[in-house]
């Protein structure tokens, strides 16, 4: 890629976040929570209080803690306690992927696609990047890779918002001809998914490894290896998702997960065919307890 042509595709994404509307502006507790946890000061107290200050989200915070998702012993009855069976941390990861549903409104993005198929393939990568990490060596990243992979895909709701018709010229042409995703972006719009989820997450001030694994879930190999492990997670994670067809499936589809990327990660093609098998299943009960489409 050229100077002249990053230059011009910074500018596309710019002026596109300029133009973009209610999506571009996060729920008010949700960048509270972000500022909370980024905040070395902060107690487990800074982030139930507000919580708790939104009945909607401490709801879908206590329906993820008590499903198997987590598959912690009894029924937790409060946020508070939550925070201390789980840390900080993951309680975060949750209200952030809870609060994020509400974006992935709308209808329909093409004559096979709707809002919904977003949103779907945005669980179900979250999901399966999750249980991926699980099984690694970076478990402690499992909840950083469940909000990763939740907004994966994020600036296609830019390219939605402010490039309709050629966000729907896209996606025809992949399903007519079967061409690559991405190289439809930049041909058609200027600019991929990844450039305007960058865009979109910087002007959020997500977490830079969070930033990273949205720019480069297509390509993570070009990330310094202290931000690879996120990223290939989601990457491995998206491929298996477009393979089976899980929501909006065509930015991944055809693409193949190499001994390579899994050695990169440390998990074996047997693992992930575990994952691959109960993956319907959790899907389901994400779906369920986020909310959201």
């Amino acid at each position: 890629m050229t100077v002249e042509t990053t230059d011009r595709t910074q500018q596309i994404v710019d002026d596109a976040l300029s133009r973009v509307g209610d999506i571009a502006t996060l729920p008010e507790v949700t960048i509270k929570i972000i500022q909370i946890v980024e905040d070395p000061k902060s107690t487990a107290r800074d982030l139930h209080d507000i919580i708790k200050n939104d009945p909607a989200l401490s709801v879908k915070v206590l329906k993820v803690v008590n499903s198997a998702f987590y598959g912690l012993p009894g029924q937790i009855a409060s946020v508070d306690r939550a925070i201390i069976l789980l840390g900080l941390s993951a309680v975060k990861n949750i209200a952030i992927a809870a609060s994020i549903a509400r974006l992935f409104k709308g209808g329909r993005i093409s004559q096979d696609f709707s809002a919904s198929d977003l949103w779907r393939h945005s669980v179900g990568v979250a999901v399966a990047a999750h249980a991926i990490a699980k099984l690694s060596p970076f478990p402690v990243m499992a909840d950083e890779v469940f909000v990763g992979g939740m907004i994966h895909d994020i600036g296609m709701l830019v390219q939605r918002q402010v490039f309709a018709e050629q966000f729907t010229e896209v996606v025809q042409r992949c399903v007519d001809h079967g061409v690559d995703f991405l190289t439809c972006e930049r041909e058609i719009i200027g600019a991929d998914h990844q450039a305007f989820g960058v865009g979109l997450t910087t002007k959020w001030k997500f977490p830079r490894h969070l930033r990273a694994s949205v720019g480069f879930h297509h390509n993570p190999e070009a990330l310094s290896a202290e931000l690879r492990n996120m990223a290939m997670l989601i990457r491995i994670a998206d491929v298996l998702c477009c393979n089976e067809k899980i929501g909006f499936y065509l930015t991944a589809a055809g693409n193949v997960i190499t001994e390579e990327m899994l050695d990169t990660v440390s998990v074996t093609s047997e693992q992930l065919e575990e994952v691959r098998l109960a993956l319907p299943e959790r899907l389901e009960e994400a779906e369920a307890n986020l909310g959201g489409g």
